[in-house]
């Protein structure tokens, strides 16, 4: 088998309309592009969504906002911000109870900015290097 003797499968293929081919073969004439207009004429072509220089709809409607979704709802939390949460235990769920981060985050940082007064213990909650030192030297522990 070479590459210039295959053929497609005998049927899978429909011949090709020739069209402009004289009245009787039911495509003369116009050559089914009908009466006048851009379309019926050579190289009569437009952009899509050209709407014949009227302001197009992708234009005409409004822009709005882009909301990201890499990094999602991710909720940095500050040292000081840790003292809203009541209990020793500091978790995604106690965050969102205490009101420190948005019912929809889907997960949270703490970052070293402020100092920290009590022992408390992290626990499904992401902490920089920094706010993992501040909360051991409070007393406190990070679990992962």
């Amino acid at each position: 088998m070479r590459l210039n003797s295959l053929r497609p499968a005998p049927g899978s293929r429909r011949d090709a309309e020739r069209v402009g081919r004289g009245a009787g073969s039911g495509m003369g004439k116009t050559a089914r592009r009908g009466h006048k207009g851009q379309k019926s004429r050579t190289g009569g072509f437009h952009k899509t969504g050209f709407e014949g220089g009227q302001m197009p709809l992708q234009r005409r409607v409004p822009k709005v906002g882009f909301r990201s979704r890499r990094g999602q709802y991710v909720a940095e939390v500050r040292l000081p911000e840790l003292a809203a949460v009541d209990g020793d235990v500091v978790s995604l769920e106690t965050l969102q109870a205490a009101g420190v981060v948005p019912r929809n985050t889907r997960s949270a940082k703490v970052i070293a900015s402020g100092e920290i007064g009590r022992a408390v213990t992290l626990q499904g909650v992401r902490a920089t290097a920094g706010a993992r030192a501040a909360i051991e030297k409070a007393g406190g522990k990070v679990e992962a």
